[in-house]
């Protein structure tokens, strides 16, 4: 430890590092000595090596209100996935550079080597699953749909909108798109390019009847937008796990991702503000 009682990074992941080899730890070991066992421990390829020599964490994210958006008064970047985003960086001890990208490129982008970590709310499906890595899980998501205020009467169950006659937004590259045919199979589906916020607007322009997303995401868009009305807002569909994602290939980033993961989750850290951002904004 260091004077002020703190574990020093570098000999935390060192300690880390012999114990993992079933050495012991020698007082007298040299920096040299120490930073060799190390390196046979974490792939000079991995993300993981950065730590040894500071360096940057670079981050992709797509606007989702609550969990990674703009304010639209200050610009300022925030949101839950933001603020966890901003405690993994200062763990690490690096700083972080925050790149925006849209669902229907994130993946791409990624596997690009655009930014090392994806810290979307970026929900789990099997064809994401073949082409990155999820962490975590983060969060269990579900989702609501909105319709036009004027159209509250005639749609008051998810039922109602699987109907030849109706025309369901979403975001193109959402996971949305993608589950259309197996909850809605008699709808037509509009898929907007771009960030969330575009998606609705075909519902308040009347160009489509519905529009669906993630729980909180909806209860957010129908706060700030009169024309909004949310169909059984008590009762969210779809439920699925939401998480950050990675490229395949670099078990140490992962393993290390995971267990982080598991400790904000265990201590509570991702539920406050969760709960905090919904009090404010739903």
């Amino acid at each position: 430890m260091n004077d002020d009682g703190k574990l020093n990074k570098r000999n935390f992941l060192t300690a880390a590092a012999i114990a993992g080899a079933g050495l012991p730890l020698l007082s007298g070991m040299s920096t040299p000595a120490r930073a060799q066992l190390l390196d046979t421990g974490i792939s000079p390829d991995s993300m993981l090596s950065k730590l040894k020599k500071g360096g940057t964490l670079r981050i992709g994210y797509a606007q989702n209100p609550l969990w990674f958006y703009k304010d639209p008064k200050t610009g300022e970047l925030q949101g839950i996935y933001k603020d966890l985003a901003d405690q993994l960086a200062s763990d690490l001890e690096m700083k972080a550079e925050y790149q925006e990208v849209n669902f229907g490129n994130a993946t791409v982008a990624l596997r690009k080597g655009d930014f090392d970590l994806l810290a979307a709310s970026f929900t789990f499906t099997a064809a994401r699953g073949l082409v990155v890595n999820f962490i975590g899980p983060i969060w269990t998501k579900g989702s609501l749909a909105i319709v036009h205020k004027d159209d509250a009467d005639k749609y008051k169950t998810l039922a109602d909108l699987n109907n030849e006659n109706v025309t369901i937004s979403v975001s193109a590259g959402a996971t949305e798109e993608a589950r259309m045919p197996l909850l809605f199979p008699k709808a037509k589906v509009l898929s907007v390019a771009g960030q969330q916020a575009l998606a609705a607007e075909p519902v308040r322009a009347r160009r489509a009847t519905a529009y669906w997303t993630g729980d909180i995401d909806i209860l957010s868009l129908a706060k700030r937008n009169s024309w909004a009305h949310v169909i059984d807002p008590d009762h969210p569909f779809d439920k699925r796990p939401n998480t950050w994602a990675i490229r395949y290939g670099d078990e140490p980033w992962k393993n290390f991702l995971d267990m982080w993961v598991a400790t904000v989750l265990a201590t509570g850290q991702v539920q406050a503000l969760y709960k905090s951002y919904v009090e404010r904004f739903t």
